[in-house]
């Protein structure tokens, strides 16, 4: 495969995009939005759309309101220790999701998330990688439904609970149309 040069200005002006989307002050128990998260969400954006791309699908189109999903989603896991779809309240991620990416009046709706951690920084290519090795986790990717993107890398060292104190990184992917 033949790999183009992306000049740092270009890239630094994405980063700056991804991080406009942010919510402000976006932190949680020591949780911080690093130049590093940022480029993961970023990283993980161009893999999904080139991986749709080559199986001639559409891109995707990073969202405010999924971003804000994704987010929040991945500080709750973080601040109250645990790895889950469903929220640390027990509320299945698609009433979590529709909070911020809400159903229209009348059309069609729907939802999906991936979500993936590890010890230590995190690479979009691992999340990928590890994505794509998982049948329901690339059924998502490959879902020609999906219109919307919003994604959330987030650290955090001495993670509680499920993560036992270590330094973890957790990405939160939340997949959406509305038509």
């Amino acid at each position: 495969m033949a790999r183009r040069a992306v000049p740092l200005g270009c890239v630094l002006a994405a980063l700056a995009s991804v991080a406009a989307l942010l919510p402000a002050g976006a932190s949680a128990s020591g949780t911080r939005r690093s130049v590093a998260t940022l480029s993961v969400d970023l990283g993980v954006l161009q893999q999904l759309n080139q991986i749709r791309a080559a199986h001639h699908l559409v891109t995707l189109t990073l969202s405010r309101n999924l971003d804000a999903a994704a987010m929040q989603h991945s500080q709750d896991m973080l601040t109250n220790g645990y790895f889950a779809h469903s929220s640390s309240d027990g509320e299945p991620f698609w009433k979590r999701i529709e909070v911020f990416y809400s159903q229209p009046r009348s059309g069609y709706w729907s939802v999906g998330e991936n979500l993936y951690w590890t010890a230590g920084p995190a690479t979009a290519a691992g999340s990928m990688k590890a994505w794509m090795a998982s049948p329901g986790h690339r059924a998502n990717i490959l879902s020609p439904q999906w219109r919307d993107v919003g994604i959330a890398a987030l650290a955090e060292s001495d993670a509680p609970g499920t993560f036992g104190g270590a330094t973890v990184t957790l990405i939160t992917t939340d997949f959406g149309v509305r038509r």
